[in-house]
């Protein structure tokens, strides 16, 4: 099976061309795994298929490390669209990727060879209309009383956090910080991923305010762990930053892997997310299934 590796602000994936590589659905968990393994296979925060829609000009089938489907990666839907322009299966630098039955607009950044204005160029960054921001409860989910969860405590392992939640087509629960840095993500993230309040499990958002118009951000991501950087989890946090009078409506959320621009223009209620989109390498795997 061919596949490409990519990343944006380091939350890596490997992609593959669902419409030529011919995967049984149901053996698709099990090649998810194998090629996520960082040790055994080919490495990264899960694996992404490209295939053919008639809702949009693309579909994004999203998979976590541990094999789990995902509906949504704002990282992961930059380099999709990096790689349908690439690899020359769109001529437009305008495009549509449905995900998890949720249908984005990406405009493509094109780089092209000084004095060539007429070359094809390739993607080197993404702007995405992420959509609107859902703040019930039910809708993103998480158990809770009121219309809203803004600065709500949660109690894990008996000590009291403020969290506020947000779904950017998966759950988020941005937590605000200090010394976020030095932070056991690896001991905080699976409490909060599995805690009781959230039925499908959650996305956690550690974050530092730095000014009105900079965050920092670490991610523990259900189903995968630390990564480097979460596309949607930047989004979350901006809305959350707003919703706490925190920042600003345009901010830049520096990650552990680089930085992303996210707005949100109130006036349309649409969240927007700008970032890089990279090729580390390409390359073809045996699969064997039993």
């Amino acid at each position: 099976m061919k596949f490409t590796k990519m990343q944006g602000c380091g939350n890596d994936y490997v992609y593959v061309n669902g419409a030529s590589e011919n995967i049984p659905r149901e053996k698709k968990p099990e090649v998810v795994r194998f090629l996520s393994n960082r040790n055994f296979g080919v490495g990264g925060d899960g694996v992404i298929f490209i295939n053919p829609s008639r809702e949009a000009d693309f579909e994004m089938e999203m998979y976590n490390a541990d094999g789990s489907r995902a509906q949504m990666c704002g990282n992961g839907i930059r380099c999709v669209a990096k790689y349908v322009y690439d690899k020359g299966l769109t001529d437009s630098e305008q495009i549509t990727v449905v995900s998890g039955g949720s249908v984005k607009y990406l405009h493509l950044t094109v780089e092209r060879p000084e004095g060539k204005p007429e070359a094809r160029g390739v993607v080197t960054r993404v702007r995405v209309n992420m959509g609107s921001p859902v703040l019930e409860p039910a809708g993103i989910p998480v158990v809770a009383d009121g219309p809203r969860v803004v600065n709500e405590p949660i109690y894990v392992e008996e000590r009291e956090y403020r969290m506020t939640c947000v779904s950017m087509g998966n759950p988020h629960a941005v937590v605000f910080a200090h010394g976020v840095a030095e932070m056991e993500l690896e001991k905080l993230g699976p409490l909060f991923e599995h805690h009781v309040r959230f039925p499908e499990r959650v996305n956690t958002e550690f974050v530092e305010i730095l000014d009105r118009q900079t965050v920092f951000m670490r991610v523990w991501e259900r189903g995968t762990g630390e990564t480097l950087a979460c596309g949607t989890g930047c989004c979350a946090t901006a809305v959350a930053c707003v919703l706490n009078g925190l920042t600003d409506t345009e901010i830049t959320v520096k990650l552990l892997g680089g930085e992303l621009q996210i707005r949100w223009d109130r006036e349309e209620n649409m969240i927007y997310m700008t970032g890089p989109a990279v090729t580390v390498f390409e390359g073809e795997v045996d699969l064997c299934f039993d």
